[in-house]
């Protein structure tokens, strides 16, 4: 997709961080977009903060890891909105800190429903509005460069099986959309300034609602160094219009990617030939 001008466009976890410069930048190109999220308030003043910089802009309340609301907002798309073009699946939460075996299973409906069922149900509802018109479009979810690694001393196993998932449930969707005109990148970022860290402020009042996650104080001081979201947002935008699949953000993501697949390729080089 090379002229976004005038098409319609959905990004959720929209209210800051990735998803909102990602929504900004859909608008600057022209698109109407709707800023989705969680947090009611803040994704309303983000789409009034858009429309006030000249972009035609909406905000939804969605909850991604509730089936109904997903369908609910596709609903809203199709009637504000108008033809759907592109789906940024964007709205994840952060979960370092715990290992896996005090994960409880309270943390794993949390950490699964919002980061693999979000970005499951949202393209249950968004890719039929794609391919609706026939026009073609590009689906984009959000993973991270732990979708490919588990980095030591963090303890993110949960949070690393969610973004493997993720990477998964995109190459699967991107061989299943071969041929239709719809392209599929999935967003593998490194550390990026955003609020990610206070995820936990967010949790839904039936997995237990807002608490604080001490263990992963480190992260406010990690993302505070790390790059721009419009930074990101450029990257995005330039994988849409080439139909590039894997967007990474950080060249130091290569090192631990190459270790984890010298080590695959050492194990099956031991294998003995038939």
């Amino acid at each position: 997709m090379i002229d976004l001008k005038g098409k319609g466009a959905v990004v959720t976890g929209a209210a800051s961080g990735i998803g909102r410069a990602i929504a900004f930048a859909l608008g600057r190109a022209g698109m109407k977009v709707a800023l989705a999220d969680i947090q009611k308030d803040k994704v309303e003043r983000a789409a009034a903060e858009a429309r006030g910089a000249g972009i035609d802009a909406v905000s939804l309340a969605v909850d991604v890891s509730d089936d109904g609301s997903v369908a609910a907002a596709a609903h809203e798309i199709d009637q504000r909105v108008g033809k759907l073009h592109i789906a940024i699946n964007n709205a994840g939460i952060a979960f370092h800190g715990t290992p896996l075996q005090e994960t409880s299973a309270t943390d794993w409906q949390w950490v699964l429903g919002v980061n693999v069922l979000g970005v499951i149900n949202c393209t249950r509802h968004f890719l039929p509005l794609i391919r609706r018109h026939g026009e073609g479009g590009h689906v984009v979810n959000t993973a991270s460069g732990s979708g490919f690694f588990v980095r030591p001393g963090r303890k993110q196993g949960a949070y690393a099986v969610s973004k493997f998932a993720v990477v998964a449930f995109s190459e699967a969707l991107e061989i299943e959309l071969a041929g239709t005109g719809i392209g599929v990148s999935v967003l593998c970022p490194g550390a990026v300034d955003t609020e990610i860290h206070g995820s936990a402020r967010n949790r839904p009042e039936h997995l237990g609602g807002a608490f604080e996650r001490p263990a992963e104080a480190f992260l406010k001081d990690l993302t505070s160094q790390g790059m721009a979201p419009d930074a990101v947002a450029q990257r995005v935008m330039e994988a849409i219009r080439s139909d590039a699949f894997y967007i990474f953000t950080h060249a130091s993501l290569r090192d631990p990617i190459e270790a984890r697949h010298r080590r695959i390729m050492a194990a099956l080089d031991r294998i003995t030939p038939a």
